[in-house]
């Protein structure tokens, strides 16, 4: 085995230990079969398509695997983070879709599906604060925000295009791959990772991939409401009169 062979597998050993994964799950990450053993034993070569994932999940640098660059990641993703679908009222304005904790079990997977979109709730607020820009309102699941947020309660996110737009300890409601999540970020000195705080100190902070970041909206406001908890369809019935009610009465103020 000659020198450069053995740097290349000494890497991609250390790509494994360094995010803590045993040789049959790094296979899984990598969809290959059985473990990387063999890989690291020398006796099976990189495949294209094992450099492609190792890119793609860690943004790795293939060059920096082979040994021909000191540079060991690259940003492939670039840190599109903007809303997928935005939805318009009657006058051409812009909606203000609300995700309670049910329909968020399912963002992710629909998140440019239009149809989708057009059976969730949406309201207009006619505030100059929420003109100008896109907003969606979620709701909180979990206590892992408390004290700021509580449980059931609802937060209005504005989009953010970019990850480089956000500024550190923002609250932000995050849309990953698989879960939709209301957690304080910070970024890091490698881009390619951001690290996830709940304000609940009973949850401890943890790092994600910047590309597993879907959509990111920066809260701005929220909205409380002396709901029973226990009763999604109540739930949302009162927000929608409040939220109708709300709208009524700036709309009054105007005339």
């Amino acid at each position: 085995m000659d020198n450069s062979t053995n740097q290349t597998i000494k890497r991609f050993k250390q790509i494994r230990e360094e995010n803590h994964y045993t040789q049959s799950d790094f296979a899984k990450v990598l969809q290959i079969k059985n473990s990387t053993a063999d890989i690291e034993r020398g006796k099976t070569k990189i495949s294209g398509k094992v450099v492609a994932r190792l890119l793609q999940e860690f943004n790795i640098n293939p060059l920096w695997l082979f040994g021909e660059s000191s540079q060991k990641k690259i940003q492939l993703h670039l840190g599109d983070v903007s809303p997928k679908v935005v939805t318009i009222d009657s006058q051409n304005n812009e909606n203000i879709v609300l995700v309670n904790v049910k329909a968020a079990a399912g963002y992710p997977h629909n998140v440019q599906d239009l149809d989708w979109y057009q059976q969730l709730p949406a309201f207009d607020i006619p505030l100059p604060e929420y003109r100008n820009a896109t907003y969606r309102g979620f709701q909180v699941e979990g206590d892992s925000m408390l004290p700021l947020l509580e449980p059931k309660e609802w937060v209005i996110g504005k989009a953010v295009n970019n990850l480089s737009e956000v500024s550190n300890n923002t609250i932000c409601v995050i849309v990953l791959e698989d879960s939709v999540v209301v957690k304080k970020i910070r970024k890091n000195e490698d881009a390619s990772i951001i690290t996830l705080i709940s304000l609940n100190s009973e949850y401890l902070p943890y790092t994600i991939q910047t590309h597993q970041i879907v959509e990111l909206w920066e809260i701005n406001s929220k909205l409380s409401f002396n709901i029973d908890a226990n009763s999604d369809a109540a739930s949302m019935k009162q927000l929608q009169e409040a939220m109708q009610a709300l709208t009524s009465e700036v709309r009054s103020l105007k005339h």
